[in-house]
């Protein structure tokens, strides 16, 4: 079983950054691959970012690419999301998961899910 949780979430302003920080406990959760998935009010769960266990590989949503950037730390068993230039459609609850496979950006290839921080950016 691996246990995440998130943090780091809050309201920014349009323009502004966010880190959002992954901790994972529990199993080998540095052999785990790891994404970024966000989900407003009354849309579905959609892809954001991943990264492999290695943390060779990393991918990106379009609407996101050149803006965010997902790294990990593995001796602190850590994922983070930097959010820069932040939008306010960027505003949802944002999760981070594990799995044991490759990733993917589909969510039901995951086996496990952080709680979710919210991040709102508004003026």
């Amino acid at each position: 079983q691996v246990q995440l949780v998130e943090s780091g979430g809050g309201l920014v302003q349009p323009g502004g950054s966010l880190r959002l920080s992954c901790a994972a406990s529990g199993g080998a959760s540095s052999r785990y691959g790891m994404g970024y998935f966000r989900q407003a009010p009354g849309r579905v769960r959609e892809f954001v970012a991943a990264m492999n266990w290695s943390g060779g590989r990393t991918y990106y949503a379009d609407s996101v690419k050149g803006r965010f950037s997902i790294s990990r730390d593995n001796a602190k068993n850590t994922v983070y999301l930097q959010m820069n230039s932040l939008k306010v459609e960027d505003t949802a609850v944002y999760y981070c998961a594990a799995t044991s496979r490759a990733v993917t950006s589909i969510p039901e290839s995951y086996e496990y899910w952080g709680q979710g921080t919210q991040v709102t950016v508004s003026s």
